[in-house]
């Protein structure tokens, strides 16, 4: 995951105007402000067990064909029958086939009426080339559980702007599937439940548990709608016109392999844009492997430092240790569904089933 950020950086996004649509409207009438499209307003409808689902790779090469085997007995574990789409093992240099090939496997899928939802393979780097190629109108009229995270976060941050559809910020096709995963993305999208997720200390032996534990930055409770997903991927969509509102937000951030003062440069970024000011909560999953940067180890600020200054003032609720991101457990979040967030309670609700 370290690669993407190398990739990355070198990408100048030029300001665009952005593009309008109305929810609902056809191919034709693909034009109408971001705001109308949120909170999201379409949800897909539930997984069910004996469902098909489509395994797609919209972003890194998988090298294994083994990852594949194993995607699909996971899937079948979890009661589904996974179809493999053309191009989810094509290699085009770090890209999972050609961004025509991969556009096209993912607006297959949506069009396809055998598939009932659309698992992404892995994360990686890629999701964002494939944004000018694919019809909203079209996604928009066949509305399906879309789920991955990481490079993922791209194509939910351009549903969020351009269809008005809720999609899930959860594990990959080739993820691990550990129980937790397993448990609460059934949960929310076969049961439709309205989850409440915290993180729940684990006891290792210490007299205080020390692994899983969350911190509340700044205490409240407010409501709002579910938006974000892996920092590095959302900045850099900034200035594109598949970069949503963010008015009435609920910030849920997550990243793996940077260190903290480029964390701190990408939370500025959004706070430049002016993207802070209309949140109504933050909260802050797994910051994997963020650590100092080796040439000042000890002069430099804690990660949690860089959180206090950015959002200790904004006078919203955030809090961070949420269980979703590049951990073990990581928790599905409906992005685009409502939800309520406490921060002193270090906890986040969801307001309304994320699926029809």
């Amino acid at each position: 995951m370290v690669e993407r950020r190398d990739f990355l950086k070198g990408a100048g996004l030029a300001a665009v105007a952005a593009l309008a649509s109305t929810v609902g409207g056809t191919a034709g009438s693909a034009q109408a402000a971001d705001k109308a499209l949120l909170p999201s307003t379409i949800k897909p409808k539930r997984l069910k067990r004996g469902d098909t689902v489509a395994i797609v790779a919209p972003s890194g090469v998988t090298w294994e064909k083994f990852t594949l085997q194993l995607s699909i007995e996971s899937l079948e574990v979890l009661g589904l029958k996974a179809k493999v789409f053309p191009h989810a093992m094509d290699r085009h240099g770090y890209l999972a086939g050609t961004d025509a090939d991969r556009a096209a496997d993912l607006m297959a899928a949506f069009e396809d009426p055998e598939v009932d939802g659309i698992f992404c393979l892995r994360g990686g780097w890629g999701a964002a080339r494939l944004l000018p190629l694919l019809d909203y109108a079209i996604i928009r009229a066949n509305p399906k559980v879309l789920i991955g995270y990481s490079d993922i976060t791209a194509l939910h941050t351009a549903f969020a702007a351009k269809v008005g559809m809720v999609s899930y910020l959860g594990p990959n096709a080739g993820s691990a599937w550990y129980e937790f995963e397993a448990e609460m993305m059934t949960k929310l999208l076969f049961d439709g439940k309205k989850l409440e997720y915290r993180t729940e200390p684990k006891n290792d032996g210490t007299l205080v548990p020390r692994k899983n534990r969350s911190q509340t930055i700044v205490p409240g409770t407010a409501e709002g709608w579910l938006a974000g997903g892996n920092l590095t991927v959302f900045v850099s969509l900034m200035g594109s016109p598949y970069f949503p509102n963010l008015d009435g937000a609920i910030l849920c951030l997550e990243d793996i392999g940077e260190k903290i003062y480029r964390v701190d440069r990408m939370i500025t970024q959004i706070a430049l844009g002016g993207y802070l000011k209309g949140l109504k909560g933050i909260v802050l999953g797994g910051f994997t492997d963020c650590g100092p940067d080796e040439s000042e180890p000890y002069g430099g600020f804690t990660l949690g430092e860089v959180f206090e200054q950015h959002f200790g003032a904004l006078g919203i609720p955030v809090w961070s240790g949420a269980q979703f991101g590049h951990i073990k457990d990581n928790a599905t979040l409906p992005l685009g569904a409502r939800a309520r967030i406490d921060g002193g309670k270090r906890t986040l609700t969801l307001l309304e089933s994320a699926v029809a």
